[in-house]
């Protein structure tokens, strides 16, 4: 068992991104060391998202490989761990499982197709991948795994009721697995967005408490360094969530959401 490299004031020096083109996740690996060099593992499809992603850390000073992976291969996620953990960086500090669709609800709930590719990418492939990152990191007998939930997971809504379901999977997923591994010395922190202006929103609405992938990444790295378990992005949303969940569903289906 290694001994953990989180300093006293939160800073790692090893970070996995899963899903290694995510606007929120490379946001969280730069605010994670803004002043200080990381070792990145930047897993996620080739190509020049890819690229473009290498190049913006390389340039911020951190140290960078690239590892093939794709969500929808199952059957590949424990070669990508295996790849990511023992590779020559070492232990890996904070995972960031960051990578998800959100697909055309309207499709999806009519298409069996899309309705299963929604949920494989959301919830099926992050639950395959937190199993393995469970056996890896309690062997370490460290690290910090964050989890990018979503407050559409909290209570479905029918302009995304696909979305919303797989997304309150995930989030069940990782609230469980943060039990599961507390005894070996492992944290899980689930981060609750509500609407952010990324690549995968281009071209809808903001909604109200709209953020920005830095303000998620702002919230998210607090909690990796303070402790925290399930934070919301922005924080009012938890309130704003806990008052949707119990309104009566007569009342629920008439509002604008």
């Amino acid at each position: 068992m290694s001994s953990p490299v989180i300093d006293a004031l939160g800073n790692p020096r090893s970070v996995l991104l899963l899903g290694g083109t995510s606007d929120i996740g490379l946001a969280i690996v730069e605010r994670l060391s803004p002043e200080r060099p990381l070792r990145v593992t930047l897993a996620a499809r080739p190509g020049a998202r890819r690229e473009a992603a290498v190049d913006r850390l390389h340039r911020r000073g951190h140290e960078v490989r690239a590892v093939d992976f794709e969500a929808t291969d199952l059957e590949g996620h424990a070669r990508v761990v295996q790849e990511c953990f023992e590779g020559p960086f070492g232990d890996v500090d904070v995972t960031v499982l960051a990578f998800g669709v959100l697909g055309d609800n309207e499709v999806s709930w009519q298409d069996a197709s899309e309705a299963v590719r929604v949920a494989t990418v959301n919830y099926t492939a992050p639950v395959n991948l937190g199993v393995h990152l469970a056996a890896r990191l309690q062997q370490q007998g460290h690290g910090v795994l964050v989890a990018l939930s979503s407050v559409a997971g909290e209570r479905a809504r029918r302009s995304n009721f696909v979305y919303g379901s797989s997304k309150a999977g995930f989030d069940a997923f990782f609230t469980g697995l943060r039990e599961a591994l507390r005894p070996g010395g492992v944290r899980v922190v689930v981060v609750r967005p509500g609407f952010v202006t990324t690549k995968m929103t281009e071209g809808l609405k903001a909604a109200p408490l709209s953020v920005s992938a830095e303000q998620v990444a702002e919230v998210a790295v607090d909690a990796v360094r303070s402790g925290k378990e399930t934070v919301w992005a922005p924080e009012p949303m938890r309130w704003v969530m806990s008052a949707l969940r119990h309104v009566p569903a007569p009342v629920f289906r008439k509002l604008p959401l």
